[in-house]
């Protein structure tokens, strides 16, 4: 009686919130576990150093449309103008694969017409190889997200992360060329693809449609946009320490300028789950409590964790690190400042709502004032200005989602924002920092 009892309980306790969110810290942790192992095995740095700009060049030419592509698509998929009757299997599913394939397409040839900006890069038809089967992957878990299958995200990122280490870092620790590791990654890339055409032929309705391509499209450009503003923000404020500094002090900075890993994955995820849920003007409301209530939960775990962080950093840095970073750390605790714009989330319902242009807009605002408070503050407070100056931009950008919400949509922020906990969460961390600072 135990066993079918303790299924039932796991079942009820994941959601799709709590599911991707471990999915993400999963993915995060296979490729930081990979990193170690490579450090640890007698590959050289040289083999390491082209693993990672493999891994760069891929994620430059790809990552900022995907994750555009796939926000976009959350709130079209049971709310869309093309597609009214909504069958046992979705039309969309399959469009929204049919265009992130085309795109893919799309970047291998730019890639193949610009080789020569990558004649340094080894494995280059690997890389193409991997970019047209990994970009269409990205797809798996948000469909079981669609399907309000939570568990199956879970078992899903344990079964093809497992694997993914085993082929990536096993070939490594068997003191293999590094080319065997970039076809483990390439092999699993392509385990990926074909459970994705699994899924595809379960769930999708095999039916193009350019108006819905249209669409989409026109939801997504915002997104897009914002995304590569957002990282464009972190090369210019690179460029700015390297035009001001040497490089030992763009190196101090580069290693400081990070924001807690933790923060970032759990809060994307949740902003990402939650999207779907405002696609229906009839759940708005609910979905608003939701919102509240989940973000609530993540700054009663996720505050703490960066205050204690905060404290700990100094002496942190050079064990984790050496004695030549503990500067690195100061730039770090500035950006653990982060999460209290972090953990407001006005862009999850302008998403959901398919109001994406004032998010581009923002992204705009963010990367003008990052720059111009960037270029002051760096001639007051050195390489600390440039992160102060990331502070305020990105606060900021979440100010005109929150005045926008407000102002156009009449939607309040103590409605998605639970003010009393994350004002205190706030306070606290504000004192934390001060406490170190000075």
């Amino acid at each position: 009686m135990c066993k079918p009892y303790n299924k039932l309980q796991l079942r009820t306790n994941i959601n799709n919130i709590s599911g991707l969110q471990f999915f993400q810290i999963l993915r995060f942790a296979t490729l930081l576990l990979i990193s170690i192992v490579f450090t640890k095995t007698s590959i050289g740095t040289e083999a390491i150093g082209n693993y990672e700009y493999f891994l760069f060049v891929a994620a430059l030419a790809c990552s900022f449309w995907i994750n555009a592509i796939i926000q976009s698509f959350l709130p079209l998929f049971k709310n869309n103008n093309t597609f009214k009757n909504k069958d046992q299997k979705s039309a969309e599913l399959f469009n929204v694969f049919a265009l992130i394939s085309l795109l893919s397409i799309g970047v291998i040839i730019v890639l193949t017409s610009f080789h020569f900006l990558y004649s340094s890069l080894p494995y280059f038809r690997l890389l193409l190889l991997y970019i047209f089967l990994s970009s269409p992957a990205f797809l798996l878990e948000y469909i079981y997200l669609l399907k309000n299958k939570a568990h199956r995200i879970i078992w899903y990122g344990l079964i093809t992360f497992l694997v993914q280490f085993a082929f990536v870092a096993g070939p490594a620790f068997l003191g293999w060329d590094m080319k065997y590791s970039i076809v483990g990654l390439v092999l699993i890339s392509a385990v990926r693809y074909g459970w994705l055409w699994v899924l595809l032929n379960k769930y999708a309705r095999f039916l193009f449609s350019v108006d819905f391509l249209k669409e989409h499209i026109s939801l997504a450009m915002p997104l897009v946009a914002s995304s590569l503003l957002g990282a464009s923000a972190q090369y210019i404020d690179g460029f700015l320490v390297l035009n001001k500094f040497d490089t030992s002090t763009f190196a101090i900075f580069r290693y400081g300028a990070k924001e807690f890993p933790l923060v970032v994955l759990m809060a994307n995820a949740m902003n990402t789950a939650l999207i779907p849920e405002f696609s229906s003007k009839e759940k708005v409301q609910e979905s608003l409590k939701v919102l509240r209530a989940k973000s609530a939960r993540l700054a009663h775990f996720l505050f703490p964790v960066s205050i204690l962080f905060i404290l700990i950093s100094e002496w942190l840095y050079p064990i984790v690190f050496n004695a030549d970073f503990v500067d690195s750390a100061a730039i770090f605790n500035i950006y653990l400042l982060l999460i209290i714009s972090r953990l407001v989330f006005p862009h999850t319902l302008l998403i959901g709502l398919k109001k994406t242009k004032i998010v581009m807009y923002a992204s705009m605002a963010e990367l003008l004032l990052n720059i111009v408070l960037s270029v002051i503050f760096i001639e007051y407070w050195g390489i600390e200005g440039v992160a102060f100056a990331t502070c305020i931009a990105y606060s900021v950008q979440k100010i005109i989602w929150v005045i926008y919400n407000k102002t156009v949509l009449n939607i309040a922020a103590r409605e998605y924002i639970p003010i009393p906990i994350w004002a205190v969460y706030s306070l606290l961390t504000l004192l934390a920092f001060v406490l170190v600072y000075f």
